[in-house]
């Protein structure tokens, strides 16, 4: 499996570096439906970091579809056609928010539409 890494230096909790990338792992197929997770522990221990981190990263995930967890089992990558259409809702109005303030600062619809056709400059 794809090791996680936790950057110290980053602004964002350790609990969310965790969520976002075993949610990459999972969109990017890197990580099989139906494949376990390390437990909690294990992966507490591979990080260093507490197991109620872990926990939390995972609750996340659970709640947003992206992992299944069954008690004495562990968790499970979900299938990508099973992740919820409430998630696709969540991140499209989150979507919408970004594009209405992206307007108002001046970016053109045209630069807009070229990013979202993969023909933009992504790292600007």
């Amino acid at each position: 499996m794809a090791m996680i890494s936790i950057n110290l230096r980053d602004s964002r909790p350790i609990y969310e570096q965790v969520k976002d990338a075993f949610r990459r792992l999972i969109i990017s197929g890197a990580l099989s439906p139906e494949e376990k997770l390390p437990s909690v522990r294990e992966l507490a221990a591979q990080l260093v970091i507490n197991p109620n981190t872990i926990q939390r990263a995972y609750r996340e995930l659970e709640a947003e579809g992206y992992i299944n967890s069954i008690p004495g089992k562990g968790s499970f990558a979900r299938p990508r056609g099973a992740v919820d259409s409430e998630r696709a809702r969540e991140l499209l109005r989150r979507f919408d928010d970004t594009v209405n303030e992206l307007l108002f600062l001046g970016v053109k619809p045209e630069e807009l539409a070229e990013r979202i056709a993969g023909k933009g400059d992504a790292q600007k």
